[in-house]
């Protein structure tokens, strides 16, 4: 008996550790829900919120019922689980997708270690380009993104992705499956799918395949993708693969097989490849993650900059619950901690103004997003977070103008105002920024600065000055 150790791979297709555990005999999977992820960060929330264990717990529901039935489901410490259940069966070897961060490095040694005799095989599942692919070696994965794109791009072929196995096993009746824990079990509270989100979140490797269909040949949205992928209202204004992809239940390599296929029949343009280029970038960020391992997490990056930065839980309360007085940082806040989802632009805006703006220890912000997000991403998530607070792959002293870029992509305040229901009646010149209204005008639109709304926690102008003069 085989073991099949699921854990950001949540899915049948494409799936190397069960085509090759199914090639060598009879095989069963298991999911482990680590305590590990239930507990408080060392900030002071959950590490995993309830809307991402929401979409989690669904994603391995949908597994199981691929894997018609056959997933051993257990709460405990991997460590302890898996040598259990392989005792338990006389199991010959485990099969799994490799990680590449140090929480899971480290849980893998350990199942390792105590797993004694029974073989761990480790496969790649996670990038478009697999590691032998990549015309590089690690330690010299380029600094600079566009090198190793452009690199990839004309050496590297992305291999096919495997079909489904011919002939999944039915459960046995002699195993103890488990059974999938409620949010309750997990210590977290049931939230409801909030009616302004983007669109109806639902985890699980055939919503994936849905929703791909749907962004590619039902709404024939691919061929806009370049245009529409900066918005912020609508459920096609971009692709939105990115829960799924995070919780693996679809592959990268086979997105990038769909697209192919949807250029060779219906439409090949630049949005087509820019939704490729998107998911190069996915690949460098884990690929970074395998080159500079745990500065990633480090305060200064992989720029082992010397910083100093605020670490006032006050002004980071505010900036998390959408208190700021900013409404375009505030509204997207608001849509991350109801819906588990925010824009790609209000991603880099929210966490450009928490690290440069605010001068705010930006590890804060990147732990805030685990806990929320329903599509964490180790890597991507550190990678992005570092790049926003210049302490990643890009050295420059970069910062976004919040308001100019709230003018720019919600030049009619509707995003701001779905949000920010408090702000609904002001006009368009003055929704981005309330605190310039006069105490009449604040009247006049049923909005008073300080007791409707919040005065802006900085000047935003003498901020950017700051972040001018710094190093």
């Amino acid at each position: 008996m085989n073991i099949v150790w699921y854990r950001n791979d949540l899915r049948v297709k494409d799936h190397q550790p069960l085509s090759e555990s199914l090639r060598g005999g009879e095989s069963v999977g298991l999911y482990c829900f680590d305590p590990i992820q239930f507990r408080n960060a060392q900030y002071g929330f959950k590490k995993t919120g309830s809307l991402r264990a929401q979409f989690l717990i669904e994603s391995v529901q949908n597994l199981k019922k691929n894997l018609n039935g056959n997933l051993i489901v257990k709460f405990g410490p991997p460590e302890e689980v898996i040598p259990e259940v392989a005792e338990s069966l006389n199991a010959d070897a485990v099969y799994c997708s490799a990680e590449v961060t140090s929480e899971e490095l480290g849980t893998e040694r350990l199942v390792r270690d105590k797993l004694n005799d029974i073989p761990v095989h480790s496969f790649h599942t996670h990038t478009m380009y697999h590691p032998d692919d990549v015309p590089f070696e690690l330690q010299n994965i380029p600094d600079v993104f566009t090198r190793f794109r452009k690199e990839v791009e004309k050496r590297s072929e992305v291999r096919d992705p495997l079909p489904v196995p011919d002939s999944l096993p039915e459960p046995d009746p002699g195993i103890d499956y488990g059974g999938i824990p409620s949010l309750e079990d997990l210590g977290l509270q049931p939230v409801g799918m909030d009616k302004r989100s983007v669109i109806p979140f639902k985890g699980g490797e055939d919503e994936a395949w849905n929703r791909l269909n749907h962004y590619f040949f039902e709404a024939d949205e691919l061929r806009n993708y370049k245009f529409t992928r900066n918005g912020l209202l609508g459920k096609n204004y971009s692709s939105k693969f990115s829960p799924w992809l995070a919780h693996g239940s679809i592959s990268a390599r086979s997105i990038h097989k769909k697209v192919e296929e949807y250029e060779n029949t219906i439409h090949k343009n630049v949005s087509t490849y820019w939704l490729k280029f998107e998911l190069i970038w996915r690949d460098y960020f884990r690929y970074s993650a395998m080159k500079h391992g745990n500065s990633i997490f480090h305060l200064g990056g992989i720029q082992e900059k010397k910083l100093s930065k605020n670490t006032d839980s006050l002004v980071f309360k505010q900036w998390a619950d959408g208190e700021t007085g900013i409404p375009f940082i505030d509204a997207n806040m608001r849509e991350l901690n109801s819906t588990g989802y925010m824009s790609n632009r209000g991603r880099q805006n929210v966490a450009s103004f928490l690290a440069q703006n605010l001068n705010f220890d930006w590890r804060w912000g990147a732990a805030w997003f685990e806990s929320k997000l329903i599509d964490y991403d180790v890597c991507s998530n550190w990678g992005n977070w570092a790049y926003n607070a210049t302490v990643g792959h890009d050295p420059r002293n970069r910062y976004f103008n919040i308001v100019g870029q709230a003018r720019k992509y919600d030049k009619k305040g509707e995003y701001v105002r779905r949000w920010l229901p408090e702000l609904k009646e002001l006009p368009s010149e003055f929704v981005h920024e309330p605190h310039n209204m006069t105490p009449d005008q604040q009247e006049l639109y049923g909005v008073r600065i300080g007791r409707d709304y919040p005065e802006p926690v900085i000047d935003l102008e003498k901020s950017y000055e700051e972040i001018k003069q710094r190093d």
